[in-house]
């Protein structure tokens, strides 16, 4: 079962919201942060990354960064930037991109339940990436940056969701990039129970995104923990601020591939190599696979059609991922391609960047690009299952929530 639970949420006030609303924190590297925070003085980002008000002689990770964020979000409480709601409840959040809606329930989830796998994971996290996220929320006591949670939809929370969108909305704008973002409160306490007790029946959660975060909430919690040795468990350093979506209203993006070089082949040498292992077609416009098992490539100025010949695919729920299959069969054996993750001759593009974007980095930076089929949200929810972990970039999920319209305090 799930401990999926109501709290009293801090959240900016109407008029503020959209000014208040910001991309992730690690959407930015440290200049294009502090661009956006001059761009909108409101933007949650110079809490996030409070580095931003300082001049680039201070280190990003400097105690006094971390004691500047404590201030600012002190400040914007102060001046009702940011209002509490004393009760504890759900909130409803619906983000549109592209004419096609999400809406996920915001709440805590329990450290509990990810330290027992409960809640789900399909990625390592890196310890070095944690200590960040570790402090700023310390610091603050409050969390700030959902997490993103999956579940396999549920007709009860399906309908209390329903039933909340029916009332007016505390927030309804549209953020510079084009993504229309709707919140509800839940102010039916029979709703609200309805939900908790439907996600009682609910025997796994999942990670789509926020490994790191999630992670680092869950350290914090437990550093409170050992501060607290008398605790009871209902403390609010117990939990973690999350947005739940069902499985149904998800959809993950591709996660494409561009590499610097072709290895030491030539192009026709190394044309001969894939037709190893994929039947390989020519075409005349960009190539978004429409399939498993189907990849994309631009090499030359041409685009192809490549098909997995069916003796590499697989039914193992990672090896069997398309990326996996691109990777075992293809980057690494004929590419030299042994760690993605570590490899700087690899790079990686988001889906949300179109194909066009490969191309581009062809002429720039690039010899050969590959256009992804996307992994489905049942493959994450399978890899997850099996207590695997996936490959490295194998999911890309768009649009991103935002940071500052709910912090939950700790």
């Amino acid at each position: 079962m799930a401990l999926i639970k109501p709290f009293e949420c801090v959240r900016p006030n109407e008029k503020d919201a959209a000014r208040v609303a910001a991309l992730p924190y690690d959407v930015y590297n440290r200049q294009e942060a502090v661009c956006e925070v001059k761009r909108e003085p409101l933007s949650f980002l110079k809490i996030d990354r409070a580095e931003t008000q300082f001049d680039d002689s201070t280190d990003t990770y400097a105690p006094e960064v971390y004691a500047k964020a404590k201030e600012l979000f002190e400040e914007a409480l102060a001046d009702k930037t940011f209002i509490t709601d004393t009760d504890k409840t759900y909130y409803i959040y619906a983000l549109t991109m592209d004419k096609r809606t999400q809406t996920g329930i915001v709440a805590c989830a329990s450290i509990d339940d990810y330290l027992n796998n409960v809640i789900k994971k399909h990625e390592n996290t890196r310890a070095d990436k944690e200590v960040d996220r570790i402090t700023h929320v310390d610091t603050l006591s409050a969390q700030t940056g959902p997490i993103f949670l999956a579940y396999r939809a549920d007709s009860v929370i399906n309908d209390a969701v329903k039933k909340t969108k029916e009332n007016k909305a505390l927030y309804d704008f549209i953020s510079p990039d084009g993504i229309r973002h709707q919140v509800w409160k839940m102010t039916d306490i029979t709703l609200v129970e309805n939900v908790r007790k439907a996600f009682e029946g609910i025997d796994s959660v999942y990670i789509a995104d926020g490994h790191h975060r999630a992670a680092s909430a869950v350290k914090v919690g437990l550093k409170r923990r050992r501060e607290n040795p008398g605790y009871t468990g209902n403390e609010e350093f117990n939990y973690f601020l999350s947005v739940l979506f069902p499985d149904e209203e998800l959809m993950i993006l591709p996660y494409n591939r561009v590499v610097k070089d072709l290895n030491g082949y030539t192009q026709e040498e190394f044309l001969n190599k894939i037709k190893e292992k994929f039947d390989m077609a020519e075409s005349d416009r960009q190539v978004s696979p429409d399939k498993k098992g189907t990849f994309g490539m631009y090499l030359g100025g041409k685009w192809y059609k490549l098909t997995a010949h069916k003796d590499i695919m697989s039914d193992d729920p990672v090896d069997g991922l398309d990326v996996a299959v691109l990777q075992d069969n293809l980057l690494a054996p004929v590419l030299g391609i042994g760690d993605p993750k570590t490899d700087k001759r690899i790079d990686f593009v988001g889906g949300i960047r179109g194909l066009s974007e490969l191309e581009k980095r062809c002429r720039e930076d690039c010899v050969v690009a590959f256009s992804m089929y996307a992994t489905s949200i049942a493959e994450l929810f399978a890899v997850a299952d099996a207590g695997k972990l996936m490959p490295p970039k194998s999911t890309w999920f768009e649009p991103k929530l935002r940071s500052g319209l709910f912090i939950h305090r700790i």
